[in-house]
């Protein structure tokens, strides 16, 4: 067990007034050893808190005395201090299974860790979750959690996971939502897997045995071109559509039952299927905006002046890995304490498919952040997106009837499949497309492709052969930073 690091202090805090600093290893808190960002900070809630510090071989204690509800004030180098629980299921449409060999290590590893779940909004199978763990979740009121569901019958669910536990495990699922613990819940489509009278049957079981889930997001297969299981393909056009209109069907179905639509499907599933996403009002306030629904939408609001704020923070591939904090219990703020001290100029809170720009920022905060500037500031502008956010920015961008600003979609070639988020751009791909954009111009990427300043394939914006500005991933910043004036409402 590895025991919390301080890695930020914040100016004129309890934790700065009791003489904490960075590098110290904190021993204990208040006597108690903590397993976890979670178990800091409930403890370093209290008002006087006694801190046991390792500093350069010497042993200290700290005594800090909190004022009324005064945060602590320090951050804290990881989420968990403890063995991080591992996944041992062994899923054929698993993404790690897909990544290319020699990247970091820190990328390989797969959790199925409960307090990952609740801090970064991870997805669990609930295979290696236990009674002690439900009695800390039930406790502690560790809510929302996130869960991998995929088919409610028992052994498609265990085919699925390759795991004896799988269709077994989901009595935890019944046990969390009998005692209050709110659950979102995802279905990784796999075409010829758990589509068709599968995917009808889970929603009947979901309706049947578990309708207080909060809601379940429905989202396609993402291959790569190291795929190597042979079941895994790519939805064809008429799969992608014939799950819209089944979500859709099934949405009308909970909505008369349950008085919500319960099921969405992922913005890709509208993109793959050719077809308009819903109205703002169908997302039902775009609770699931951290799970890939409802993001186009919520980014034209954003765009178009309709949305004063951006949506908020999003967790996703990898965040915690890297060392991104978690926003806080869900909410937006630091776990170990706000300091305000981790800036995003550089990618260092991004994870690599979320917008992590801080969600108490005010609009101002939201402005581009430039990033090795090499053009005037009137210069045209290249916009870099993957190709799923081509789709998305064009019309967009088309509406401000300027043509000195072009959209730039960048083929994924280093993951290659059906990859085409922004998020997962990196630098080998942006290398290759800008060499061949004209020198002189600005060139805008969004910061969601970061993840502690670097991309996913180990490169960052210096390695880039044309100057770049990193922008937070929202459509507020992107307005900002292309010096538009807001737009009139889209119908």
């Amino acid at each position: 067990m590895s025991l919390p690091t301080v890695v930020a202090v914040a100016p004129e805090s309890a934790a700065a007034r009791a003489g904490l600093a960075v590098g110290d290893v904190v021993a204990a808190i208040n006597g108690t050893v903590p397993r976890d960002i979670i178990e800091w900070r409930f403890v370093a809630d209290d008002a006087e808190v006694t801190l046991d510090v390792q500093r350069g071989g010497l042993e200290l204690t700290l005594e800090v005395v909190k004022r009324a509800g005064e945060p602590l004030g320090a951050e804290v180098s990881s989420a968990v201090f403890d063995r991080v629980r591992t996944c041992d299921n062994h899923c054929e449409f698993c993404f790690i299974y897909q990544l290319p060999a020699g990247m970091r290590r820190s990328l390989n590893l797969k959790d199925d860790d409960y307090r990952l779940s609740f801090l970064y909004g991870n997805f669990t199978t609930l295979t290696r979750f236990t009674e002690s763990d439900l009695e800390r979740v039930i406790t502690e009121r560790l809510s929302p959690l996130h869960v991998s569901i995929h088919a409610t019958d028992p052994e498609v669910r265990n085919r699925m996971l390759k795991n004896p536990r799988g269709g077994m495990s989901l009595r935890w699922l019944r046990a969390l939502l009998d005692h209050g613990i709110a659950v979102r819940g995802q279905i990784v489509l796999c075409p010829g897997v758990n589509d068709g009278v599968v995917f009808e049957n889970t929603m009947a079981g979901i309706l049947d045995q578990y309708p207080e889930l909060e809601s379940v997001a429905v989202v396609p297969l993402g291959l790569s071109r190291f795929n190597t299981e042979p079941a895994m393909r790519l939805h064809t056009l008429q799969e992608a559509q014939a799950m819209i209109a089944s979500i859709h069907d099934w949405q009308e179905i909970f909505l008369r039952v349950l008085g919500k639509r319960m099921v969405f499907a992922a913005d890709e599933y509208y993109l793959m299927a050719g077809l308009p996403f819903p109205d703002a009002d169908a997302y039902e306030g775009f609770h699931m905006h951290e799970d890939g629904i409802g993001m186009a939408r919520t980014f034209e609001l954003e765009f178009t002046g309709q949305l004063a704020q951006p949506t908020g923070p999003q967790s996703g591939f990898f965040a915690w890995v890297d060392g991104a904090p978690a926003a806080g219990y869900r909410a937006p703020r630091n776990p170990a304490g706000d300091t305000g001290l981790r800036g995003c100029s550089t990618g260092s809170e991004t994870s690599a498919d979320a917008n992590t720009s801080n969600a108490t920022a005010t609009t101002e905060e939201h402005a581009a952040t430039p990033v090795r500037l090499g053009a005037r500031p009137d210069a045209p502008i290249g916009i870099l997106t993957g190709t799923f956010g081509a789709q998305v920015l064009a019309p967009l961008v088309a509406s401000l009837g300027r043509p000195d600003i072009r959209v730039i979609p960048v083929a994924n070639e280093f993951f290659g499949g059906n990859t085409g988020v922004t998020g997962l751009m990196v630098g080998a791909d942006l290398a290759r497309e800008l060499a061949q954009q004209p020198t002189g111009h600005r060139y805008l990427l969004p910061d969601v492709c970061l993840s502690e300043g670097r991309f996913l394939d180990g490169t960052t914006v210096a390695d880039l052969p044309r100057a770049v500005e990193v922008v937070p991933t929202d459509g507020i910043a992107l307005r900002r930073a292309l010096g538009a004036r807001m737009l009139e409402p889209v119908s």
